[in-house]
């Protein structure tokens, strides 16, 4: 069965790869957002991840915004687009990866160098002007991935974005639970395991339920930087202490067999 289960889901990595090669050239944004959503749900699915969106306020995508949330696992990434395909700030060895490096880079995923206070100026202006276009753009300002149940300190670097584009912020609280309701273990993606590693336990486990809180939107006109990663952070974190108390909006992804 997880033979079965890593064929399903590299035959569907060569399907995306096809679709950026020979479909997204030819189509536009709605088009393009529309196949990413839709591949990224088949991806939770083929990896029995079921995503629950919970969201107690009223929700508006279209409204521009830079998205942000706390970082578990490569699994965020599609979760976040299985309901709103975005642009991703993501660390620039991801770039490397086989395949899937690629694929990201053609889902215009934006790559930044760790450690590179250039390479954070130059990313800067170009989330500006993709605000400013109309695009939704995300990012972890954690930086890398944490175990549940722990927040890192968040760069607040490219929270300025936000203010210079007079956008509001929209934190996400993200986890992954079992089926008792406590964090699912295989979800961490940490310490020195590769994606390959993180893959195979992912597949080996039982199902898991992502859950993503949309959290009241923080508004940016004259704060600084760090007041705003500051806030978020605490926003977030307080979202996943307080345990599963809203009822949820929509159950968004299947389980796949």
């Amino acid at each position: 069965m997880i033979a079965y289960r890593l064929f399903r889901i590299i035959a569907h990595l060569f399907v995306g790869l096809g679709t950026c090669a020979f479909v997204f050239p030819f189509t536009n944004a709605a088009g393009r957002h529309w196949r990413i959503r839709r591949w990224s749900v088949k991806v939770l699915a083929i990896c029995r991840v079921t995503v629950e969106l919970r969201n107690p306020q009223q929700r508006n995508v279209e409204s521009p915004a830079l998205i942000i949330a706390n970082h578990v696992s490569w699994l965020d990434i599609f979760v976040i687009n299985s309901i709103e395909p975005c642009r991703f700030v993501a660390k620039s060895d991801i770039r490397d990866w086989p395949l899937i490096g690629w694929l990201c880079a053609q889902a215009d995923t934006i790559f930044i160098a760790r450690g590179k206070q250039r390479d954070v100026r130059r990313i800067f202006q170009g989330l500006v002007s993709s605000i400013h276009a109309g695009e939704r753009v995300a990012f972890f300002p954690e930086g890398t991935t944490a175990a549940q149940g722990a927040i890192l300190p968040f760069h607040a670097n490219l929270f300025e974005a936000a203010v210079d584009a007079q956008v509001p912020i929209q934190p996400y609280a993200l986890r992954y639970i079992d089926a008792s309701g406590q964090f699912h273990v295989a979800a961490d993606f940490i310490g020195e395991m590769t994606f390959a590693q993180s893959m195979i336990t992912i597949m080996k486990a039982a199902p898991m339920k992502a859950e993503l809180i949309q959290l009241k939107a923080i508004e940016t006109a004259g704060i600084h930087r760090r007041v705003l990663a500051a806030t978020a952070r605490s926003a977030i974190s307080e979202a996943l202490a307080q345990g599963r108390l809203e009822e949820p909006l929509a159950i968004l992804t299947g389980v796949g067999n």
